[in-house]
């Protein structure tokens, strides 16, 4: 609404003399006409004012607010139901895990028996010549009992093994303390295999990356069948033979070809392959993970581009269920190689 003539005089003159001609008062009297009416508040008095269905719709979610409450946490209560429903599912295949496996332990267990162990893949059409193992140390080596625990599971490995005719064995322990006890790896190893052999128990070389070699004595009175002597070599490694080694190869590599101590066309997949089974190891056959869930460690990757890797879903430590298993799994897998 625009202002009437005389009025309008009136307010420019005014501003023309610095809004000294009228008081506040009489410009808020000369502007209040032409003001737009103020929106009515929801108080008390103005309720009486809104319709009847209105007033009902707004007690009603006043009270209630429920299709208010799911509309705003609709996403919360789906999350939260399949969360549920997920961990029933998840306790309870764990649990049958756990009884079929304790089950399978019972009527399958090998006695110590090296005799069992070979009769129980004795009619597998294949063995892995280089078998891997990955094992954890406890508590990061915290308790007391973690590392006798981890050499106890070595030295049953070692035994299943040597049992099974698998004549190499790769031990990964990502902290690599293994490693700084070899010898008395060697003697844990060795008492477990008399104890599965007793005095016809295999000849064992423990060794690991860049550390020489402890192996067994070979008494006099078995050098006469010396050719026929069962032998087990066991390798100890750790998440410093992984990646490490291969930026170290990578850098010494780099550092010939800028000396022109090697052409850039020698430097092969065969020859880096070459380089990291000699100074790491070479390929497993077959990797096992004693876990829960597939997960590598830290591993050395570059071995493993053809391993076959096996485990078992929930299992929880090292059990002779797995090894069989893995052997059985093993022996009917299929290797294309890329084709």
């Amino acid at each position: 609404m625009s202002l009437k003539k005389k009025d309008l005089q009136t307010y420019r003159r005014d501003e023309q003399f610095g809004h000294r001609l009228m008081t506040p008062e009489e410009r808020i009297r000369l502007l209040k006409p032409y003001l737009p009416s103020p929106p009515p508040s929801l108080n008390d008095s103005n309720k009486k004012l809104l319709p009847k269905s209105a007033e009902t719709t707004q007690a009603r979610e006043g009270r209630f607010g429920v299709r208010r409450f799911l509309k705003k946490n609709f996403y919360l209560l789906v999350f939260t139901a399949i969360h549920f429903f997920f961990s029933i599912y998840i306790r309870a295949r764990q649990a049958c895990h756990a009884v079929s496996d304790r089950v399978y332990s019972l009527f399958q267990h090998h006695h110590s028996s090296p005799e069992l162990i070979e009769r129980d893949v004795k009619g597998l059409k294949r063995l892995p010549k280089h078998l891997g193992v990955i094992l954890t140390l406890e508590d990061q080596g915290r308790s007391g009992d973690a590392l006798e625990k981890l050499l106890n599971e070595a030295g049953e490995i070692a035994a299943w093994c040597a049992s099974a005719g698998i004549p190499e064995l790769s031990i990964y322990e990502k902290t690599g303390i293994l490693k700084g006890y070899i010898p008395e790896v060697h003697r844990a190893l060795s008492t477990n295999l008399q104890r599965y052999f007793g005095s016809n128990y295999p000849i064992l070389s423990v060794a690991a990356p860049h550390i020489p070699p402890v192996e067994t004595a070979i008494p006099r009175h078995r050098m006469s069948d010396k050719s026929s002597l069962k032998r087990l070599s066991v390798l100890l490694i750790s998440a410093e033979d992984g990646r490490d080694s291969i930026v170290d190869l990578t850098k010494t590599l780099a550092e010939m070809s800028q000396r022109k101590k090697i052409d850039d066309t020698d430097i092969t997949t065969e020859l880096i392959d070459a380089e990291l089974s000699e100074s790491v190891m070479g390929e497993p056959d077959l990797l096992i993970l004693f876990g829960p869930h597939v997960e590598l460690a830290g591993y050395p990757p570059w071995q493993i581009r053809l391993t076959e890797i096996f485990h078992v879903q929930d299992n929880q430590g090292v059990g002779y269920q797995v090894f069989k298993r893995g052997l059985y799994n093993y022996a009917r897998a299929n290797f294309r190689m890329g084709r």
